[in-house]
């Protein structure tokens, strides 16, 4: 059990120690956010809406904003994803309106070049004077890829790329009138300036799901995001049991990979959340929106892109509905506090969470979840 807030290592997320679980938003930055649903209350992510948000999460003491990288949407009747920010230039606008708060930016190596991405990322350090952190993709959508022109890579060149980019980024950071020779990668005379706000870099920050991408995380990044398997979870009260032991062995061999090799990584986890006054409400709610509601259309697209699964393999609904599930947190304020600390005791240093409308949503979060939080000693009062 976590008993005080971890420091990140180089980074500033996290860096007054005060939040021993933090707690971020996750995809606001795409139309229907994490929600595969058609419910016309879904969230829209346009600017007016994201920039409201931003400010009140920023006021209620979250600690970041982590979006989604995205091209292009799923399809289906709400294209789900289908409208999105660019995120550097999303987390610059929103930096520039906020006051404590760390907003990400999601980068696809192969569709950046290191030296414009080192110089579009310090711009919005600068604006947000040190709050700016990077998530580093290496990229696995070939419908995206196939609108840039830009071949998929195996997964091992992937990561072998993806290290010369992060290399090259953090040289573009640090130091000035240098060459690069590598095998993705060629430059002479690099001189950048200015370099990242206060003489400290961006919070880094990977989601590989691979060994190669685990691998990646631990060498390269202060942060890995990782997901939760549940173990059980009912459909008629809403409450899913997570696979705690396994999640617990799971964080503690991350760790112990990265103190083999002299380096320590931030440990963070997603959430669907769906709060609600009573467990009958959320649970009610969560059925109508996740079943009643789901784009079944862009469900099974995605499925075919990310698990190259079609209908007609055997097993197919049964994956489906877990795909469709996630890792979901349903529950009156109670509850869902109770489960973000199982997270917390299991070793997770953060969680980023999503809501169905995070404008509408996050004010009874903020409200209710936040101080229960407080009172278990897992957070500070903003």
């Amino acid at each position: 059990m976590h008993s005080a807030a971890r420091q990140l290592p180089s980074s500033r997320l996290g860096g007054e120690g005060r939040n021993t679980l933090m707690l971020g938003l996750f995809g606001a930055n795409c139309s229907g956010g994490r929600s595969l649903t058609t419910v016309p209350e879904r969230w829209s992510a346009d600017w007016d809406e994201t920039l409201a948000l931003a400010q009140m999460a920023d006021a209620a003491g979250i600690d970041f904003l982590l979006p989604i990288g995205r091209w292009k949407g799923y399809g289906g009747a709400t294209d789900w994803q289908g409208t999105s920010f660019e995120t550097i230039t999303w987390a610059t606008g929103l930096l520039a309106s906020t006051q404590r708060i760390t907003v990400f930016g999601t980068v696809h190596v192969p569709l950046f070049h290191p030296i414009s991405a080192a110089k579009m990322m310090v711009t919005a350090d600068h604006v947000g004077h040190g709050r700016f952190g990077l998530n580093i993709v290496a990229g696995w959508n070939e419908d995206e890829f196939a609108m840039f022109g830009v071949q998929q890579k195996d997964h091992t060149a992937r990561y072998e790329q993806a290290d010369e980019w992060i290399e090259s980024v953090k040289r573009v950071w640090s130091e000035d009138d240098f060459d690069y020779d590598g095998r993705y990668y060629h430059f002479e005379g690099v001189r950048v300036k200015p370099k990242p706000y206060g003489g400290t870099r961006p919070v880094i920050m990977n989601a590989g799901a691979s060994g190669d991408g685990q691998s990646f995380a631990i060498r390269n990044c202060d942060a890995y995001f990782t997901g939760v398997r549940m173990s059980a979870f009912d459909e008629q009260t809403g409450v899913m049991t997570p696979a705690i032991e396994p999640a617990r062995e799971y964080v503690d061999a991350v760790r112990a990979k990265a103190a083999a090799i002299g380096r320590d990584v931030g440990i963070f986890t997603r959430a669907e959340v769906t709060c609600r006054p009573t467990q009958r409400e959320a649970a009610d709610y969560y059925r109508y929106w996740v079943e009643e509601m789901a784009d079944w259309d862009a469900i099974d697209h995605q499925m075919k892109i990310s698990r190259g699964m079609t209908p007609d393999m055997p097993g197919y609904a049964e994956r489906r509905k877990q795909h469709l599930h996630g890792f979901p947190i349903v529950g009156d304020p109670d509850r869902v506090a109770t489960m973000l600390a199982t997270l917390s005791h299991t070793g997770f240093d953060g969680v980023g969470i999503s809501l169905v409308n995070y404008l509408d949503e996050l004010p009874y979060v903020r409200d209710e979840v936040l101080p229960r939080l407080e009172r278990l000693g897992l957070r500070t009062p903003s």
